[in-house]
């Protein structure tokens, strides 16, 4: 993984995808309420047509839709 130089560019925020461990940090929530979540949202983006990685979910998505 390439080192950050800037810490605003290796935020949460900026990540393309996030992992149930940054989700439960987020939620402040356990792990598995976390994978939940993100299984959850991955769901409703693949019925949507869009491709999913198992383990993460896209920031944007996340972000969108828990009103954070």
């Amino acid at each position: 993984m390439a080192e950050c130089n800037n810490k605003a560019a290796c935020s949460p925020e900026r990540k393309k995808f996030l992992t149930a461990t940054e989700v439960a940090e987020i939620l402040d929530v356990s792990r598995s309420t976390a994978y939940r979540i993100i299984h959850k949202l991955n769901a409703e983006l693949e019925k949507a047509g869009k491709i999913t990685v198992p383990g993460k979910v896209s920031a944007k998505y996340f972000y969108e839709n828990t009103y954070l």
